[in-house]
């Protein structure tokens, strides 16, 4: 070897030390030898699930509403600090002809009693972010599974502990991430399970939410607090789920490390000395954080979270394939290599009762065809299509309405007029339901739950250490490569 090939592989070999000792590495705590990981966890099929809420103040009357709509289910138990809520959110129960729920109200600690109870199946918990841990760990330890807001947990200490808990008890703890049931998300998963972006390189997802005309809402102005005392991106998982599932995240890959950076905090102060006239010199959180995540695969993420400053809303959600490309926002757009998506966008060949006189919807206007002896189909142009201009909307309606997967497509309607975030609510309170009463593996399980929060806590550790890359643990200790691939299950 020659002294430049030597100096080339000498300086190779020192950037890369330098880079792996760069990289932070957070613990990891040994799995207790008996303890087994919960992929693919399934529990005894219920006939009906027999459900306790927590917290009924901004999430936890809606939750109710939507169960007392959803078959095959059975309110048991009301819970919350102050009484009047349960009151009034019995008068959801009497409205949808359902009998009225055990009341615990009174106490932070009033859903003790109530999950001692031998009648739960399920604990679904709406609280503030602070007390989310300790009702799910007591409610599996009482053998109940659990379903917890978003973010279910914000250190990684409870993260664990969820992880734990749930491996231990072998008992189901799903967080509530309503997005990855919104209907651009799913429909895009699917097109990427069938090829049409090609390899996925780069997704995008933020909560860009400017939250000042909500601040007072909140409980003993919790919200707000939090954001006071907490730098990071402490809200990632309306953009970053729907990203893991269709990355396959312990499904095949996993995520290696992630570099956080922020703004000052310029908006957070002004907003506690609206509420208290007080000047908040020490308020943590920056106005917009920012934080880049590299997978095992080679394949990148960008986060964004800003609840502070004056903008549109967004989760960002972005698409970027070797075949394709798929945002959301502003404006729903879809791009592909034409050769990908032609024969989607080809009408089908008219049947015999068609030539007959049916009537046909025409694939690209949307225009209905006529009958015999009227102008005939006008077809779709698809002879324009190339990779730097994003489909008609007609087209991209098109798509989205293929790809959009059909149990989907079977509760729509119902979805929609249910209501809660223009129907996913419903969808992923359905989806729990549903794999609940056929003894099916959730759509989400702990180890969702626990990737879509570490962003919280380990994105604070990259800021407050200079943007320092953290690693990122894998939370199935070992397993993230025994099931391929995400899906929902039938």
């Amino acid at each position: 070897m020659n002294t430049m090939k030597r100096l080339f592989f000498s300086c190779l070999a020192v950037a890369v030390a330098m880079f792996c000792q760069a990289q932070l590495a957070v613990n990891t705590p040994p799995k207790p030898e008996s303890q087994q990981h919960v992929l693919k966890l399934t529990a005894p099929a219920l006939d009906t699930v027999r459900v306790a809420f927590v917290g009924l103040g901004m999430r936890g009357p809606g939750a109710v509403e939507r169960w007392s709509q959803i078959e095959g289910t059975d309110i048991v138990a009301l819970c919350d600090i102050e009484e009047s809520r349960v009151d009034s959110t019995q008068k959801i129960l009497e409205r949808h002809g359902r009998h009225q729920a055990a009341a615990y109200f009174g106490d932070v600690e009033a859903y003790k009693e109530m999950c001692k109870r031998d009648d739960i199946d399920i604990v679904y918990i709406c609280t503030d972010w602070v007390h989310h841990v300790p009702i799910a760990l007591f409610a599996m330890e009482h053998g109940k599974h659990v379903a917890i807001e978003v973010p279910a947990a914000t250190t990684m200490e409870d993260i664990w502990a969820l992880v734990n808990a749930s491996e231990r008890t072998r008992k189901h703890c799903m967080m509530l991430e309503n997005c990855v049931y919104d209907f651009f998300e799913m429909a895009c998963l699917q097109m990427a399970q069938r090829g049409l972006f090609g390899e996925v390189l780069h997704v995008e997802g933020s909560y860009l939410h400017n939250l000042e005309d909500f601040w007072t809402q909140y409980w003993n102005n919790w919200r707000l607090d939090f954001n006071r005392n907490n730098r990071g991106d402490v809200y990632p998982t309306h953009g970053f789920g729907p990203d893991c599932q269709l990355l396959n995240i312990h499904r095949g890959d996993r995520l290696d490390y992630l570099v956080a950076v922020d703004t000052k905090a310029a908006n957070g102060p002004h907003q506690v000395y609206k509420q208290t006239g007080k000047v908040d010199l020490d308020f943590a959180n920056g106005d917009q954080t920012s934080t880049l995540i590299r997978t095992e695969a080679g394949k990148t993420i960008l986060l964004q979270h800003d609840v502070m400053t004056p903008r549109p809303y967004s989760r960002m959600y972005q698409v970027v394939g070797t075949d394709g490309y798929a945002s959301k926002y502003p404006r729903k757009e879809l791009l592909f290599r034409p050769e990908k998506i032609k024969g989607d966008l080809m009408p089908d060949e008219p049947s015999e009762e068609v030539a007959e006189g049916a009537e046909v919807a025409e694939v690209a206007e949307g225009k209905e065809a006529t009958a015999e002896g009227q102008p005939e189909q006008p077809k779709p142009d698809i002879e324009k299509l190339n990779v730097h201009e994003c489909l008609s909307d007609s087209l991209r309606d098109v798509i989205l309405q293929k790809y959009t997967p059909q149990w989907v497509k079977d509760i729509e309607e119902k979805a929609k007029a249910v209501g809660g975030h223009g129907g996913m609510d419903y969808l992923m309170d359905y989806r729990l339901v549903y794999c609940l009463r056929h003894g099916l593996p959730l759509d989400m399980d702990v180890y969702d739950m626990a990737e879509w929060c570490c962003v919280g806590p380990l994105s604070r550790i990259s800021i407050e250490r200079g943007s320092q890359p953290v690693l990122i643990p894998d939370f199935t200790r070992g397993a993230w490569h025994e099931v391929i691939g995400f899906k929902y299950e039938f």
